[in-house]
């Protein structure tokens, strides 16, 4: 097993295609190939699977990666200090769609530049934050726990190794647009929002209910869109007069103040939820500085300091 097999493995599991992780590493195909199918003969394991749309992780493959991308982090670190001296240091975040995440982010990045970093954020589905800090491609995900995804998820955390960290409690909201017609109620209950569409982040084919970002996420609603990013969402609230439930946390600075969150009410069929929102890191791992910065930043933001 050599350095170059591990790259080649951590390159082939971010881009998610040997055709795309080998134009992004130079080499042609089929030797990319030939490098992985050595070192699958060597470890006696199946690191992928192959398929028409691509590869993905064996869970072999998956606990492999967790040790090779920590072996390879090593040897990044000593090749900047003592050889190169001008490697840029990377640090990621995956996390579910919070604005509030989006501002820690930035506030983070105009403490530490992006001269001597290379930064990244992923707005991602819920599984994707888990296996990314899992794979140690994040450092930090940032996600929820409720009453009804916590069995599930706290499991999924354990089998790969993270630690859940508890920053803030919310009860259910309302997000709208602030034209919408129930804009100027005090509280909003399911019976009002029958009329509306209700909009969801898509959560991929590894979806299921307790994968759900938005809260009472597992109830039945007669008008449901799914949608992958923000930005289609808040378009779909304007143009359509949709709603989303969520923490109520939001952030205008980015978002703009067109939006507005109101409470929701819950009655004896549809009874609140709260959400306990915090972050994942990899278990007995200690952040990095910048990592330390965007954890306090994301605590200032939520009044927390």
């Amino acid at each position: 097993m050599t350095l170059l097999q591990i790259k080649y493995v951590l390159a082939i599991a971010e881009h998610g295609s040997m055709n795309k992780a080998a134009e992004a590493l130079y080499i042609s195909q089929p030797s990319l190939t030939g490098a992985v199918r050595e070192l699958e003969k060597e470890t006696g394991i199946s690191l992928f699977l192959r398929t028409s749309r691509g590869v993905t992780l064996t869970a072999e493959g998956a606990e492999f990666l967790t040790y090779a991308r920590q072996v390879y982090q090593q040897y990044e670190l000593l090749n900047e200090k003592y050889v190169t001296g001008k490697r840029k240091r990377r640090f990621s975040v995956s996390t579910q769609h919070y604005s509030f995440a989006v501002k820690a982010f930035v506030e983070m990045v105009k403490r530490f530049g992006t001269e001597n970093y290379e930064l990244s954020i992923r707005e991602t589905t819920t599984y994707d934050v888990i296996n990314s800090v899992g794979t140690m491609t994040s450092e930090i995900g940032v996600m929820y726990l409720s009453s009804f995804n916590r069995k599930v998820l706290t499991k999924l955390l354990s089998e790969n190794e993270l630690e859940f960290h508890r920053l803030t409690e919310c009860c259910a909201y309302v997000y709208l647009w602030k034209n919408h017609p129930l804009a100027n109620e005090k509280s909003i209950t399911m019976e009002m929002l029958a009329d509306y569409p209700c909009l969801s982040f898509e959560q991929g084919e590894r979806g299921s209910l307790y994968f759900a970002e938005e809260i009472l996420g597992e109830k039945e609603y007669s008008r449901m869109i799914h949608t992958t990013d923000r930005a289609t969402m808040l378009d779909m609230m304007v143009g359509l007069n949709g709603y989303t439930l969520c923490s109520g946390i939001t952030c205008t600075e980015l978002t703009g103040s067109q939006y507005i969150v109101v409470p929701f009410q819950p009655d004896e069929s549809h009874k609140n939820s709260v959400m306990e929102i915090g972050y994942i890191t990899k278990k007995n791992s200690t952040l990095t500085d910048i990592g330390d910065c965007y954890v306090t930043e994301m605590k200032r933001y939520l009044n927390l300091l």
